[in-house]
């Protein structure tokens, strides 16, 4: 049983990665701004924000594993990378970091492009997709003994996605019949908490 800490455990990919983790049986930490009304029985749910690295590396002392499940949208935004970079600079030898990213740093083929580099992505959402692969770039250039992974989802992953299995993990795009990337929250907890239980990706995504 691993001692998990999900940074954003209150949001969509948050909440879903600690439901499956308690289910499995681990101990789960749950930090968010604020604590949901509407909880997991047998997770611990405790207010703290990435932004505030010093407060927070407090409140993990003695996790094996720490998700950080925070989009650098809204407020977040331009925040999440530099907090988590500061953050796994300092994180005790032995944690295991994961990171849930974003869409834009899948590959567009097994051997292409990634998403980020599409004429279609642009407007206001490129300010969260150069974050989000920032944030992926700086692990991937990290030196040290940090064990980390960083997960992407497909391209359709919000809250009203169904909450039930619709793709598999890979590290390019994967489409339907009618061109559409979409996972749901079901394959991504599992696709996590699979990842800390049988690491198939050692410092890499």
């Amino acid at each position: 049983m691993a001692r998990i800490a999900v940074i954003g455990g209150s949001g969509y990919a948050g909440r879903q990665i600690v439901a499956e983790a308690v289910r499995r049986g681990h101990a789960v930490l749950s930090i968010a701004r604020r604590v949901p009304s509407e909880r997991v029985h047998g997770a611990m749910y405790i207010e703290g924000s990435l932004t505030d690295v010093p407060a927070l590396l407090a409140q993990l002392v003695g996790v094996d594993v720490v998700v950080c499940a925070v989009p650098p949208r809204g407020d977040m935004a331009g925040l999440v990378r530099p907090n988590i970079a500061a953050l796994v600079s300092t994180l005790p030898e032995g944690v295991r970091f994961g990171v849930i990213g974003g869409a834009v740093s899948s590959l567009v083929t097994a051997a292409g492009e990634r998403i980020v580099d599409l004429p279609s992505v642009a407007g206001d959402y490129m300010p969260e997709a150069l974050e989000s692969i920032g944030i992926l770039d700086d692990l991937q250039a990290a030196g040290g003994s940090l064990d980390w992974f960083h997960i992407h989802p497909s391209g359709g992953f919000e809250g009203w996605d169904p909450d039930e299995p619709t793709s598999s993990e890979a590290g390019w795009t994967i489409t339907d019949a009618s061109g559409q990337s979409s996972v749901s929250g079901v394959d991504l907890e599992r696709v996590v908490v699979d990842q800390i239980e049988n690491p198939r990706s050692v410092r890499g995504a």
